[in-house]
């Protein structure tokens, strides 16, 4: 690996070790065996490097959403695939050092740390769209803007709160079948109107 891939992987322990506010560059550095200048070398600043480590570490979490495949048995846009997928994103909020907390972490600093904001808002975008392909089949990539932009940002919002009730009280925070049982409601409600 070169010095950009070393500062990445080195990251990434620091953000699930340490988080965003309390990772300095000279952290960084240490963990990946590197130097301070190629911190801004290769991401411009330590912030923009966290934001990039902690899309891979989202994205790396992506293999984990389909639960190896099971989700390949069920409908696209089914409300069986929905408790799955559901069901294994919950799964991976119940992991001890889930990456999802550094979410909140994010959302509760955001003012703190504005690069970090700014890349991750561009990331929102496309974690909806992967999203939707998953929940309802199909490829990533043909997923429209505006279905992004609707669909996506439903399922992005959904996602959101499930990460804050998981880490603010997981003892309480719903189940994939509890959110499927709602959904089933709305869906039932809105064919009645």
């Amino acid at each position: 690996m070169g010095h950009r891939e070393d500062l990445l992987e080195g990251a990434k322990r620091c953000l699930l070790r340490k988080g965003f506010v309390r990772t300095t560059a000279r952290d960084v550095v240490k963990e990946s065996g590197t130097n301070l200048a190629s911190i801004g070398y290769h991401y411009g600043s330590k912030d923009a490097l966290l934001a990039q480590a902690y899309v891979s570490l989202v994205e790396g979490m992506g293999d984990a959403f389909d639960g190896d495949g099971t989700v390949d048995g069920t409908a696209p846009g089914s409300l069986e695939r929905f408790e799955r997928v559901w069901s294994n994103i919950i799964g991976t909020m119940k992991e001890p050092g889930s990456v999802w907390r550094l979410s909140m972490e994010v959302l509760a600093l955001g003012d703190q740390l504005p690069e970090v904001r700014e890349h991750l808002a561009v990331a929102q975008r496309e974690a909806g769209r992967g999203l939707v392909g998953l929940l309802m089949g199909g490829r990533e990539e043909d997923v429209s803007d505006e279905t992004a932009d609707t669909l996506g940002r439903l399922y992005v919002t959904l996602m959101t709160g499930l990460i804050a009730q998981w880490t603010f009280d997981p003892g309480t925070a719903p189940e994939a079948d509890q959110l499927t049982a709602g959904l089933r409601r709305v869906v039932e409600a809105a064919a009645r109107a």
